[in-house]
């Protein structure tokens, strides 16, 4: 199948999506009329949404309906934006007090992925993080991800810098795990150190890591203890707000 034919039927298939949203359930003849093509091709469509859980059959068998896949999908999205929104005021105290960069990063696709980002009276210009992917075992926020089981570690470790850990024993997972928090010195650029502390969902299990970041010369590794005690103690209280209690 070309490109142009993968994209038509993924319009297609978003189509179908928004028709049965905003028209309920829905035979396939009416589909097919809609989106103005044959009844095989929007029944091939719905059976390829069926087995992914997004549409299903009504007791009348031609009919279609919106599937409870979608809530699975909707619920990620919700579980995203409520960390991002109850994590903000914890954040910018965050930013304001340690005076460096604040981020919250969850696990993607294998990955670390930051969510959102707040700059401290301190931080100089520099990278926006929010969307961006980075290294698990080169990161703060992916050792604590790593350390806690929300990550795995990726087959081969990369080296970003002279400093870059490249040895899985060499992570320090358990040590993580014991005292709390993880940090990278230099490990992802020279001159950057950062230290994270883990996020737990309401089931308790780790499902994000709010890190602080800075400048070397300026976020030292003697500061990193320091810096890591209220990012716990901020790690605390954003589990707390998305139902933690543990």
């Amino acid at each position: 199948m070309g490109n142009s034919t993968t994209v038509q039927s993924v319009d297609r298939a978003i189509a179908i999506l928004e028709l049965l949203a905003r028209d309920g359930a829905t035979r396939v003849t009416d589909l097919a009329a809609e989106l103005d093509v044959h009844k095989s091709t929007a029944f091939r469509l719905l059976a390829s949404l069926e087995q992914g859980g997004l549409v299903e059959q009504t007791a009348d068998r031609g009919r279609y309906r919106l599937g409870f896949g979608l809530v699975r999908l909707a619920g990620a999205v919700t579980a995203q934006l409520d960390l991002s929104r109850e994590s903000r005021p914890v954040c910018l105290r965050l930013a304001e007090g340690i005076g460096e960069t604040v981020n919250i990063a969850v696990p993607r696709n294998g990955d670390p992925v930051n969510i959102s980002q707040v700059r401290g009276p301190a931080a100089i210009s520099g990278h926006n993080w929010v969307g961006q992917r980075t290294p698990s075992h080169a990161t703060s926020s992916g050792k604590v991800l790593l350390a806690f089981g929300a990550l795995r570690p990726p087959a081969e470790l990369e080296r970003y810098t002279p400093h870059t850990i490249t040895s899985a024993e060499q992570l320090g997972l358990e040590e993580i795990r014991e005292r709390g928090w993880a940090c990278a010195v230099e490990e992802l650029e020279v001159g950057l150190n950062a230290v994270a502390a883990p996020i737990r969902g309401a089931d308790g299990s780790v499902v994000a890591a709010v890190s602080a970041s800075g400048p070397s010369y300026r976020l030292t590794p003697q500061r990193l203890p320091e810096v890591a005690e209220l990012l716990v103690k901020g790690a605390r209280e954003i589990s707390q707000r998305i139902g933690y209690y543990g």
